[in-house]
């Protein structure tokens, strides 16, 4: 298990005096991370210890991975592949955001140490150029231009080694971290799922190509082709705690909440075991959501409890702020508890797109309350966070708060007797986001716009319409209680007209 040092299930001795005398040793689980043959021009003696760091690096258990390769580093100071792995831990990128301003120097440092110390091959050589596209001189052009870079170079490598797997795999998951939210036709996932399926039938224990098949599925139309992937990945390398909870994303696709919750239960517990506290937060956000969904609402209280009791969290962070803010504002929504969400208050040093989040959750409370109260403030401040989000170039999170802004202006027109105002608002909110794809942060919207408008409808006393919205929710989003709840209402009123 982790220690201080963040080892994963690292070799431990646990000694008594008599089990010292008896010279008796008890050992930790051994590791297991998949299977990965990444051959390199360093030192043979650090060969293992190199695939360890890059099986880590599949399971995005970066810290881990980072030592692994420090450590090739240090036992063959000649190993450009080694500084190349150490970037590589830096590069996070399906998280948000993909580079952090705090580690950008180092990866740029430790991409230049690589081209310093140079390679053998020609293969090497091309991986260590292509990382270098991403981290050297990274003001010189914003972040996506780089990472576009980055993907031609793996493209080229990729078509260059046709036969290596490891080559093959990566340039699969730069197509995954360049896909478009708002490509509805999934380009690129669909190129990187085309790349990954045949591997994943010669290589059935690779923990990356099972990964990022994974991710590449993780939207309405591809996911029943990741489920084999899903189910195998948390066997393939249980010591990542990462591996542990990745297949829920299908299974939250599929609706399938018993193997959602059973994922992220086993998740939470490994990354509370290694001290990775997002990882752990990630994992209870998406246990929240499937007990919501089962209708276990005393169990997501409970998750909602532990998380009150947890201390000292980086809010700033934006893997921690999100789900530290989505947890309790689920709970509350999925239950309808207005009166509660409109003295929700955002958490101290969230990003600007977490601090929407919350004046959402206050702004529908006020306006779904009884009697209901004008969420004016809360229009205005999500407005001015969609301008703050547009001008800095954040266009998927500027898209996201525009989506919940109209949510907000139209339950407070509806609180004020206009309903078709209210529909036009509400029915524009959900055509927005229904055409943009979820970010793998999150298990979905907090309550889909298009559930709301379903909601809208029927206390509008419309149930047919409403009908044809809980159904488009259920075929995008299976198993979804609220709609499930709602297409049954839905149905009953329809039926007593």
């Amino acid at each position: 298990m982790f220690s201080g040092s963040r080892k994963l299930f690292a070799f431990v001795f646990i000694v008594s005096p008599f089990a010292a005398a008896q010279e008796m040793h008890v050992h930790s689980a051994p590791e297991r991370l998949g299977s990965v043959s990444f051959p390199v021009s360093c030192a043979t003696s650090v060969q293992r210890e190199f695939e360890r760091g890059v099986a880590l690096l599949h399971s995005f258990a970066y810290a881990a991975a980072e030592e692994a390769f420090q450590k090739v580093a240090e036992q063959d100071p000649q190993c450009g592949m080694a500084r190349w792995g150490i970037a590589m831990t830096h590069f996070h990128q399906l998280w948000e955001p993909p580079i952090s301003p705090d580690s950008t120097a180092m990866a740029e440092r430790e991409i230049a140490q690589a081209t310093r110390i140079g390679a053998t091959t020609v293969r090497e050589r091309g991986f260590i150029r292509a990382a270098a596209l991403v981290f050297r001189d990274p003001s010189s052009a914003p972040y996506p231009a780089r990472a576009l870079n980055y993907e031609r170079a793996m493209a080229n490598l990729a078509a260059e080694n046709e036969e290596d797997v490891e080559t093959q795999v990566f340039y699969a998951l730069s197509l995954l971290a360049n896909a478009s939210p708002a490509d509805s036709t999934h380009l690129r996932q669909k190129k990187a799922a085309d790349l990954l399926e045949p591997l994943y039938r010669l290589h059935p224990q690779h923990p990356g190509i099972a990964h990022y098949l994974i991710h590449a599925c993780d939207n309405a139309e591809m996911a029943a082709r990741a489920r084999a992937a899903a189910e195998a990945y948390s066997k393939i390398a249980p010591s990542a705690p990462h591996a542990l909870h990745m297949p829920s994303h299908i299974f939250t696709r599929l609706g399938l909440w018993p193997e959602s919750i059973a994922s992220n239960t086993a998740a939470r517990a490994a990354a509370r075991r290694v001290g990775d506290t997002g990882e752990e937060l990630h994992a209870m956000d998406y246990l929240t959501y499937a007990y919501l969904q089962s209708g276990r609402d005393k169990d997501a209280a409970q998750v909602l409890e532990q998380l009150k009791s947890m201390p000292r969290l980086n809010n700033g962070d934006f893997k921690i702020g999100y789900a530290a803010t989505a947890i309790p504002i689920r709970y509350l929504m999925e239950r309808n508890q207005w009166a509660e969400a409109a003295v929700v208050v955002p958490l101290e040093g969230a990003p600007p797109h977490v601090v929407a989040i919350a004046l959402w959750a206050r702004g529908l409370g006020l306006a779904r309350s009884s009697p209901p109260v004008a969420a004016d403030k809360q229009r205005n401040d999500l407005q001015k966070i969609e301008d703050q989000l547009q001008n800095s170039g954040n266009l998927y999170w500027a898209t996201q708060v525009r989506v919940m802004k109209r949510e907000v202006m139209a339950w407070s027109a509806q609180g004020q007797g206009k309903g078709d105002e209210a529909i036009v608002q509400l029915r524009g909110a959900a055509d927005e986001e229904d055409s943009i794809e979820k970010l793998p942060v999150t298990p979905g919207p907090i309550v889909p716009a298009r559930e709301q408008l379903g909601e809208l409808l029927l206390g509008q006393g419309r149930p047919k319409l409403a009908a044809k919205e809980f159904e488009t929710v259920l075929a995008n989003t299976p198993g979804r209680r609220g709609a499930l709840r709602g297409a049954a209402e839905a149905a009953e009123a329809s039926r007593r007209q």
